[in-house]
């Protein structure tokens, strides 16, 4: 998961989006103190709403995790984030009016409690307001959450709502000084540059879960099978020679070692030949993320990587020709080619 996508997309469109659903709450809360100095009432709104988001992200992975029984269903919770997110991007384009219908209102009441608690002229006003924020999100916020939900993982869930917030806490600073200082016509064009951000999001997000399903339509299949060659693997897929791996046969068994990161595979390319089991021992390095969760979606294969061993995985290839394995998200993936 790329989570610098994830934090310039809460610096662009989702700080503006944020900023103009609870902006006025930070303002108010400001203006009831009467003149007094801003940064303190600012830096609590914030901090705190940074505490409510990630616990926020770490429970709506934990509850992806636990929906996950199979991983048919992450992958469609993955593919109905994506297409959210699509549709969100699609609505800040004004592509068509339908996509209004996407953005998911809070219920009126419970908005009309947070506003009347924001012309508290406490101290501690200005801290509530930010946790209390997880009750009235915008529609990018409401994206991201269902991509902590989809990713099935507390700790990626956390990390991706603690981006996403980070990035929109610039603009929260300047209390709607930015929007109101920039014209029309350039808000226009940076909020439709700001939600082609979003747009790759969802679009990575539906392929991910193409990938993971073995779909035979994926953007690297076609760009594999395109005259034109172009490399849609975001850095994560190096050339063959670069990360080809030593095959060795031990009692019998191909044994290839692989070592695991948060963001790929080392090596990520595998010759082996058909009829021989295969041994893949995956260790885990540096770090929790979508990696962990091991798929070799044409032989059915789903294994979740232990953190402090090597994981083995094993299998006998019959047939000659690339099999695909993925993390469970789709985002990260190697080739098995068997001769």
């Amino acid at each position: 998961m790329n989570l610098w996508a994830i934090f310039i997309t809460g610096l662009t469109v989702g700080g503006l989006t944020c900023l103009a659903v609870q902006g006025g709450l930070l303002a108010s809360t400001i203006a009831a103190r009467e003149g007094k100095h801003a940064l303190f009432p600012t830096l609590a709104f914030l901090i705190t709403k940074l505490i409510a988001y990630t616990v926020l992200g770490l429970v709506l992975g934990a509850f992806g995790g636990a929906l996950s029984i199979t991983p048919t269903v992450q992958i469609t919770m993955q593919l109905l984030a994506g297409l959210y997110m699509v549709a969100i991007a699609l609505n800040l384009l004004n592509v068509h009016p339908i996509f209004r219908y996407a953005v998911i209102q809070p219920p009126r009441f419970l908005t009309r409690m947070i506003r009347n608690q924001s012309k508290s002229k406490d101290l501690f006003a200005p801290a509530l307001l930010g946790a209390m924020t997880i009750f009235i999100p915008c529609g990018t916020t409401l994206a991201m959450e269902a991509l902590a939900i989809s990713s099935a993982n507390p700790i990626l869930g956390a990390s991706i709502m603690a981006a996403f917030v980070l990035g929109t806490m610039p603009l929260f600073f300047g209390v709607g000084f930015l929007t109101s200082t920039l014209g029309d016509a350039f808000q226009g064009k940076f909020l439709k540059i700001a939600a082609l951000v979003v747009l790759y999001l969802g679009v990575s997000s539906v392929n991910g879960s193409l990938v993971a399903a073995g779909s035979p339509i994926t953007l690297q299949s076609i760009a594999e099978n395109s005259p034109i060659q172009i490399d849609l693997s975001g850095g994560s897929n190096a050339s063959q020679n670069d990360s080809l791996a030593t095959i060795g046969v031990v009692s019998g068994v191909q044994t290839a070692n692989i070592t695991v990161f948060p963001n790929g595979y080392n090596p990520n390319y595998i010759k082996v030949e058909s009829g021989i089991p295969v041994r893949l021992n995956l260790a885990t390095s540096g770090g929790y993320g979508c990696t962990v969760g091991f798929r070799i979606p044409s032989l059915g294969i789903n294994k979740d990587l232990s953190k402090e061993n090597p994981t083995a995985v094993e299998f006998t290839p019959q047939n000659p020709g690339k099999l695909t394995w993925t993390c469970s998200m789709g985002m990260y993936r190697g080739i098995i080619e068997v001769i």
